[in-house]
């Protein structure tokens, strides 16, 4: 594959809010798939009355699409933790871009997902999870985010899984708001029991 070809495929585009159609960059790591359009543009649509105001987390945040895509619907503040270095600094240079000066919404954390979670933290409005794939990460997270009570009590987490996986969410005290299919991805936007 040339130079070219391979830089133009690192490319992800906002599909909504502010900062609609700027184009970014996002550099190649392990197990880092940008969520395509298609799906941003449902995530959102269902998102659409509770983006704004709204204290996120993009758990795994990699290229930042979910979370760039919060921040031009003017969520109050987003968190973007990602483990890989390289990918956290081009986060890092992406908000800059973006924020052309202004006071950052955005706060990038070069961390391991688990260890974030143990930190003492504020509670979320809305948790974004798409962790690597046959890793068993899901289970884990959510049991921290319960434990340390990091969605507020009407807050909701979005996140995708492949389709061969199957879970209970009651398990966590969530249920689903709604749910999607995207070829072997399945998505879903969940809320705690006592607000549905």
């Amino acid at each position: 594959m040339s130079k070219a070809r391979k830089s133009s495929s690192n490319r992800l585009r906002i599909i909504g809010g502010q900062w609609r159609s700027r184009q970014l960059s996002f550099v190649e790591a392990p197990g880092l798939r940008p969520t395509p359009d298609r799906i941003r543009e449902t995530l959102f649509n269902w998102l659409q009355g509770d983006i704004a105001s709204a204290r996120c987390l993009d758990l795994f945040a990699g290229s930042g699409a979910i979370a760039f895509e919060a921040l031009s619907r003017y969520a109050t503040e987003v968190v973007l933790v990602e483990m890989h270095p390289k990918a956290a600094q081009q986060l890092r240079d992406n908000l800059k871009i973006l924020e052309n000066g202004e006071a950052s919404r955005g706060e990038v954390v070069n961390a391991d997902a688990l260890n974030f979670l143990t930190r003492d933290s504020k509670p979320f409005d809305l948790i974004f999870l798409d962790p690597p794939y046959r890793k068993g990460l899901l289970p884990k997270v959510l049991d921290l985010i319960m434990e340390k009570q990091l969605l507020t009590p009407h807050g909701l987490i979005y996140l995708e899984h492949e389709a061969e996986e199957s879970f209970d969410w009651s398990v966590w005290g969530l249920d689903i708001k709604k749910q999607s299919k995207a070829g072997q991805v399945m998505g879903y936007l969940l809320e705690p029991i006592a607000a549905s």
